[in-house]
């Protein structure tokens, strides 16, 4: 989907087929969706996902290649209602709803540097099958 909207876009997956995460899919789809569009829409011109499992945990990392978040900003940028951009699009309410669901579902979300300089979203999950 973000393919077609976004065209141009180099969209690089690196996910095992059989991987699973204890979450609802609709959660799991406003997780994904919320951040692959951000991500889409501050890119120069890649995004790259990764997922992997990790014990009990599978880890997500969605990273792309644009001016990414200043170290002192990333925990503002997940408040309610911020937006660090002057963009039309968004309200400012996409990263707080994405950490608040992730926390539901017992995982936590990190805002960090991606190698390109841009941001990278990474997500720690339930792998499915645990509690």
């Amino acid at each position: 989907m973000i393919g077609a909207l976004h065209p141009g876009l180099a969209l690089s997956i690196d996910v095992p087929g059989a991987l699973a995460v204890s979450l609802d899919a609709h959660d799991l789809s406003e997780i994904l969706g919320n951040l692959l569009d951000n991500a889409a829409r501050h890119t120069r011109s890649a995004i790259a996902i990764t997922a992997r499992a990790d014990g009990d945990r599978t880890r997500v990392a969605i990273e792309d290649d644009g001016p990414g978040i200043a170290a002192d900003l990333r925990e503002l940028a997940l408040q309610p209602g911020v937006r660090l951009d002057e963009a039309p699009q968004g309200d400012g309410f996409g990263l707080a709803i994405v950490r608040d669901l992730v926390a539901l579902h017992g995982g936590t979300l990190n805002l960090a540097e991606g190698r390109q300089g841009g941001l990278r979203v990474e997500l720690s999950l339930r792998s499915a099958g645990y509690s």
